[in-house]
């Protein structure tokens, strides 16, 4: 299923979308849908590797394209880099807080930095795009898209660092959403469940462990990064110009049984991990 079966290619033409962890994971997956939509997309990540590898893919799909090498807990590179995108592709239309750090670890062992590092990162880390992005986004009357987790409304074991920040950034959202609306800004929050082939999966699920998971999943297989570019898409654009301060869970149904199927996966590798 391609998105211009469904969307008009040039929905998004003229249009600026900032990915904050735009360079790999979902986040690119989101970059390549609004690039086939005709967006110039301006993406940040610290890997200058990845960065380089990003841009080539996009560009090949006809997309204006800009990289930024820094870390979203840094305000002043990110306030930098958002002066660069508009100067370059024009003022920022949508805004998409997608960098994230996550590992699994048990509260009694999760060291005050670890703790501090994911809440930087993910909570922080959208303030300051959000923060950075606001007169953009009042002169477009545009829109901001946070990718949170099923973590921030259903306790997860191994996972209160992580619980905490997406919590923090799911009221973030809807705080902004309040007071930012009066100014055409709309904000909402997009819950992913497991996607194949991301660096998440990779380090979250135990090798070898896919299938259980997949078990556990109404809909039974992982989502891929389309599903949620494709959700993008549509907050993004006019067919949701009446949605804001909405979280918005693109899962497969994964947290309707709870987290109990993931907590025995994780509990059986952490306890492997420690004879």
């Amino acid at each position: 299923m391609h998105i211009t079966s469904y969307f008009a290619k040039d929905l998004f033409r003229g249009k600026t979308v900032f990915i904050t962890g735009g360079s790999s994971g979902i986040n690119l997956g989101i970059a390549r849908n609004f690039a086939a939509l005709g967006a110039n997309l301006s993406i940040v990540g610290r890997s200058q590797e990845k960065l380089a590898a990003a841009t080539a893919e996009l560009k090949a799909i006809g997309a204006h394209v800009v990289a930024h090498s820094a870390d979203v807990r840094d305000y002043p590179a990110l306030e930098k880099a958002l002066q660069e995108t508009n100067t370059a592709l024009g003022p920022v239309h949508t805004l998409i807080c997608g960098a994230a750090g996550n590992f699994p670890c048990p509260a009694a062992d999760l060291s005050p930095n670890g703790f501090k590092s994911v809440i930087d990162i993910d909570l922080l880390g959208s303030f300051h795009a959000c923060r950075a992005g606001f007169a953009q986004l009042r002169e477009t009357q545009g829109n901001i898209i946070f990718i949170s987790a099923g973590m921030a409304f259903m306790p997860y074991a191994f996972q209160a660092h992580v619980g905490a920040a997406k919590a923090g950034i799911d009221n973030l959202m809807r705080n902004l959403a309040l007071e930012w609306g009066p100014f055409g800004i709309r904000c909402n929050s997009i819950v992913p469940g497991p996607i194949e082939g991301t660096e998440g999966v990779r380090r979250l699920v135990p090798e070898g462990s896919g299938d259980l998971l997949r078990k556990a999943i109404p809909l039974g297989r992982f989502g891929t990064p389309d599903d949620i570019g494709q959700l993008s898409v549509f907050l993004a654009s006019p067919l949701a110009s009446y949605i804001t301060g909405t979280v918005i869970v693109a899962d497969g149904g994964q947290n309707l049984p709870g987290s109990g199927a993931w907590t025995q996966l994780i509990a059986t590798e952490i306890a492997k991990a420690s004879r």
